[in-house]
């Protein structure tokens, strides 16, 4: 990271609560990135979360105004903010469980309206944070907490979804993808419409190990090998990414 980028960066929360691993880890970087390389007014930006390992990516490492919010409301605290203030750059930086599973109804209306801000939801298809529950996207037969025979409920698509609802501008990378994630993240950051940014992030503690992918270089090389980039065709048996 280019050491000006710093300047983004609370340095004194470091290290990271983040697991050995963790995909949210990733994501943060992207997005100090993305920022650097824009040289975004950190002053004119707010990036609001809610509970769970994803709340913490922009809360407390970024040095911009934060807003930690109750679970599953992130995305309403965002909307008054955005509503308040209009020139104000306002993105959510959330998980799947507080954004899909909890406060999935705040997701699609935001999707409906196209609310001029940014959602990316650092995906990692379970409760990470509050003892490895299934989530709203966990994988059908995957092994959790709550499903230790394997997941029986299919889980939301989270592009599907957001697209269903209204939304225009919808992407989806994983951990491994970090450059393209970082280059959808500016294109967002210097819109004023409604972005939402699938990040399958992964989590080798709470959903690896119960379901061999406790390493997380077998988790990233995993991502790679089964992803494939949206052209106009949507296979089911691929994690589909790029813009959709």
């Amino acid at each position: 990271m280019n050491p000006e980028y710093l300047k983004y960066i609370r340095k004194e929360v470091f290290p990271t609560a983040f697991c050995p691993g963790c995909g949210h880890g990733i994501l943060l970087n992207a997005f100090v990135n993305a920022l650097g390389e824009l040289n975004f007014d950190q002053d004119n930006l707010v990036v609001v979360s809610g509970i769970g390992c994803g709340g913490w990516i922009g809360s407390p490492h970024l040095n911009v105004d934060t807003l930690h919010t109750t679970h599953g409301r992130a995305i309403a605290y965002a909307t008054g903010v955005k509503k308040a203030n209009p020139d104000l750059d306002v993105v959510v930086m959330s998980g799947d469980g507080d954004l899909a599973t909890i406060g999935g109804n705040h997701l699609i209306h935001a999707a409906r309206r196209r609310l001029p801000i940014t959602v990316i939801c650092g995906n990692n298809n379970i409760y990470g944070m509050t003892g490895g529950q299934a989530s709203a996207t966990t994988p059908k037969g995957a092994n959790t907490m709550t499903t230790p025979k394997g997941n029986e409920e299919r889980p939301f698509d989270m592009v599907k979804l957001v697209k269903g609802a209204g939304a225009d501008h919808v992407y989806r990378y994983t951990a491994y993808h970090a450059v393209k994630l970082k280059e959808t993240i500016k294109k967002a950051l210097i819109s004023n419409e409604f972005y939402f940014i699938d990040v399958l992030t992964g989590c080798p503690v709470q959903y690896g190990r119960r379901n061999n992918l406790r390493d997380p270089m077998k988790m990233l090389n995993w991502m790679k090998d089964n992803s494939e980039f949206y052209k106009n065709e949507y296979k089911e048996d691929k994690i589909m990414i790029g813009e959709f």
